[in-house]
């Protein structure tokens, strides 16, 4: 079975590859398989999605988005994509409070690596969720809610728990969004006043490649002001790593739909730059300047390796292997070029840096951080595994990834 991710960086393997088209024929594959792990939209940049039996993709399922306007709430099929809900959900009226930089990949995935967009007072999209579908290790259809003892550590899952089928999210009325960007921001006022450019928008996020002595500024506003930073507005449509800005969500201050603001990139295109490995590193919002200072005393090094780096912010959570569980974060999101073998070694130069900072690598992007010291970082790590060894005693679910990093097998 050959399987690429999204980037062409990563080969997924396993023995086998099923596109049931129904609920119970999923339920019946999971319930005869010894091993078997779900694949989604294919984002992910390494092994987390790999099974040393069967893999099982919901291309193939129905999609479904169903919106409960009496509990602002909308249920849809795990493997819909954020773009394709975000589409439905306007159409009747709806809107979700937060996108991720790609409209392009599925819920479930997302939702269980802990991905996010960014924004002061913005959650992950995992801190979305209120409710979850999954058929677990014996071919049962469970459902977990908020409020459920476990539900807080099986919303960023892992695929630990099962083959989700649908989830069930927090929405809110539609809205427009303005986006801006803003150029050559002296990176002396960024660290000056970190916090007040972060919170100049509903939405910023910073992009630099960490050898210049200015930064670029990204800003979304829901109520059409924003509080610029210092800089040049920018005159013209503009990409993230400098590429052709055509796959780019609309700027300039054009107010439109908050689907068509929120992520960077538009649906229908191929986002960021097709071809790369991306890493992520979620820190204690407190030590955003530390983490700033060092990775400036590196751009050297970083550069060459570099198509662009994001800085974004995320409100705190609940959730248990969330890289916002019980803090403001800030997150430093690498996109790199495709050379595995020199990325590999900037990766740990860049840990090396950010050590004592707490940094949390994102679960599906690339890090070399040891299974300890991602253990220490997470508090209810040991809640976890206890979950895990609950719902899948035998390890129907597991995988190398899993048992390396997660499990401490």
């Amino acid at each position: 079975m050959t399987e690429e991710n999204w980037a062409g960086s990563y080969t997924y393997r396993a023995a086998q590859i099923h596109r049931p088209d129904t609920i119970d024929s999923v339920r019946r594959l999971v319930a005869q398989e010894s091993k078997i792990r779900a694949l989604g939209s294919r984002h992910s940049f390494h092994d987390l999605p790999d099974s040393p039996g069967v893999l099982v993709s919901l291309d193939s399922m129905p999609r479904t988005v169903h919106v409960d306007a009496e509990a602002q709430t909308v249920t849809v099929s795990a493997g819909t994509r954020y773009g394709d809900l975000a589409t439905e959900l306007h159409r009747a009226g709806w809107a979700l409070s937060a996108m991720a930089s790609l409209p392009h990949i599925a819920v479930a995935g997302a939702i269980g690596t802990g991905t996010h967009g960014s924004g002061d007072r913005v959650g992950s999209l995992a801190a979305q969720v209120v409710g979850l579908e999954l058929i677990d290790a014996g071919g049962e259809l469970r459902t977990l809610t908020d409020g459920d003892d476990d539900f807080a550590g099986a919303v960023v899952h892992l695929g630990a728990l099962g083959v989700l089928t649908s989830v069930t999210l927090r929405v809110e009325p539609t809205y427009d969004v303005q986006q801006y960007v803003v150029n050559d921001v002296p990176w002396e006022f960024v660290e000056a006043q970190f916090e007040e450019v972060m919170s100049a928008a509903y939405s910023v996020s910073i992009m630099t490649r960490w050898n210049t002595r200015a930064v670029q500024v990204w800003l979304k506003s829901r109520d059409g002001e924003v509080s610029l930073p210092a800089g040049k507005p920018a005159t013209k449509k503009e990409h993230p790593a400098g590429r052709d800005p055509e796959g780019c969500t609309e700027q300039l201050g054009e107010a439109g739909p908050w689907q068509d603001r929120l992520p960077h990139f538009r649906m229908g295109f191929t986002p960021s730059s097709g071809r790369e490995i991306q890493a992520e590193y979620l820190l204690p919002r407190a030590h955003a300047r530390d983490a700033i200072s060092a990775l400036r005393e590196l751009g050297p090094i970083i550069a060459p390796l570099l198509q662009t780096c994001e800085i974004r912010t995320v409100a705190a959570d609940d959730l248990w292997l969330s890289g916002s569980y019980g803090r403001d974060t800030v997150a430093f999101h690498f996109t790199l070029l495709p050379e595995p073998v020199k990325v590999r070694a900037l990766l740990g130069t860049i840990e090396q840096a950010l050590a004592g900072l707490e940094a949390r690598p994102h679960w599906g992007k690339w890090f070399s951080t040891s299974a300890e010291d991602i253990a220490a970082m997470y508090p209810r790590m040991e809640d976890f595994r206890a979950l895990v060894g609950r719902s899948d005693p035998h390890g129907k679910f597991s995988n190398s990834f899993l048992e390396r990093v997660v499990l401490g097998r």
